[in-house]
């Protein structure tokens, strides 16, 4: 049996783990829960489609054209908002890898010593320094990673987001480190059009019920009243939702820091990512770099796929051809892996202090030359047939 080996082109995000859903070729990424981003969709147009029917012509004569035109633009931008933070990555941080999994908690183990049955583990995290405090990086035991100051790990997409601040169901998406603010962006916008639509409701009855009467007016116009009633009841959510993240914005704090009261707490912690300044807050989360994803969502990964051909080959041959086509062990993981379990541990607080001579000796014992052995004592060989005839031909001949 011979193998044809065909290659096929597959793009990582096909082999992306995780809850999302990806369009596109991988450049639209989205969770798998879309049913409140279709809602959504269906309110804002709908909405947006009343208003032009119903109000535009009316007020575009009898008060000024530009009502519309405004209400268009305000229209497509919030429209355009909504689709860039429900179509990007937040900033999903990729998963480590087989090698790097094994090798951390190796590191992990080491450096917490040997724990007694029945005691439970201290817990998987490491310090840094942020702004001259001390900011704890804790272990995602599904991403086998220690997570980044202000991640965390969304139980809905199952990833681990950057500066994660809440998953949202109205734009189906996370919010994070790389869309945060358009999701901002998205609610001023969207409050402005509301309360726009609102107001110009009101005007429009207003004017018609001089002519013909206000139960009048409300009978002639149906659009209206439902437009209406829609704004009425959600303006205060979405006023309220960006009067929120206005707050949050102005002390460079996330949802999710808020929440769980990070810098608010009994140890009344400073927020090191705070300039202290509303000004500065501000333009470093709106006005800051774009910052690229990690994922590379749309590179290229090498398949193969065998499709075999039939052919009378004797037995042998095709034993040969099927060793010669098993893929061929990458030894340049093994030799990271190698140069990884070479380097002395460090051990971190929590490391018991029984453990932590072994450790260290341990590391002085690899840098520490080899002792040299004693020389072996010499053993006279083994007796054998031939040794033994040939002492006897020599002892006869010295007699």
């Amino acid at each position: 049996m011979s193998a044809v080996m065909i290659t096929r082109k597959v793009r990582k995000w096909e082999k992306l783990p995780g809850k999302n859903t990806f369009c596109c070729d991988g450049r639209v990424m989205m969770a798998r829960q879309k049913g409140v981003f279709y809602l959504t969709l269906f309110l804002i147009i709908g909405t947006c489609s009343l208003f032009f029917a119903f109000e535009c012509p009316y007020l575009a004569v009898h008060l000024s054209p530009a009502i519309p035109v405004f209400a268009a633009l305000l229209f497509l931008f919030v429209m355009a908002m909504l689709l860039r933070t429900s179509f990007s990555d937040p900033g999903v941080l990729p998963r480590a890898l087989p090698e790097e999994a094994t090798f951390i908690e190796m590191e992990i183990e080491a450096a917490n010593g040997n724990v007694p049955a029945g005691q439970r583990p201290p817990p998987r995290i490491r310090n840094v320094q942020i702004n001259n405090q001390i900011v704890k990086l804790k272990y995602c035991y599904t991403c086998k990673i220690f997570r980044p100051p202000r991640a965390s790990h969304c139980s809905i997409c199952d990833n681990c987001v950057d500066r994660f601040d809440h998953h949202c169901p109205w734009v189906g998406n996370c919010v994070g480190k790389r869309n945060y603010r358009y999701f901002y962006l998205f609610t001023l916008s969207l409050s402005l059009l509301t309360i726009y639509i609102f107001t110009f409701d009101i005007v429009h009855v207003v004017m018609r019920s001089v002519d013909n009467g206000f139960l009048n007016t409300l009978k002639e116009t149906p659009g209206t009243v439902l437009e209406v009633l829609v704004c009425f009841f959600t303006l205060w959510s979405v006023v309220g939702l960006t009067g929120f993240h206005t707050y949050l914005i102005s002390l460079n704090q996330t949802t999710n820091e808020d929440i769980k009261g990070s810098w608010s707490g009994k140890n009344r912690v400073q927020n090191p990512y705070s300039h202290k300044n509303i000004i500065k807050n501000c333009c470093e989360v709106l006005c800051g770099p774009t910052y690229p994803s990690v994922l590379d969502r749309r590179g290229l990964m090498q398949e193969d796929s065998s499709a075999s051909a039939s052919s009378a080959v004797p037995s042998s041959s095709s034993g040969s051809s099927s060793s010669s086509s098993t893929p061929v062990p990458q030894t340049t993981h093994a030799l990271l892996c190698l140069q990884k379990m070479t380097a002395p541990l460090i051990p971190n607080e929590h490391t018991p202090d029984d453990a932590k001579p072994g450790i260290t000796a341990s590391a002085e014992k690899s840098s520490s030359p080899k002792e040299e052995l004693p020389p072996a004592p010499s053993v006279p060989p083994l007796a054998s047939p031939e040794t033994d005839a040939e002492a006897s031909f020599a002892k006869d001949k010295t007699h």
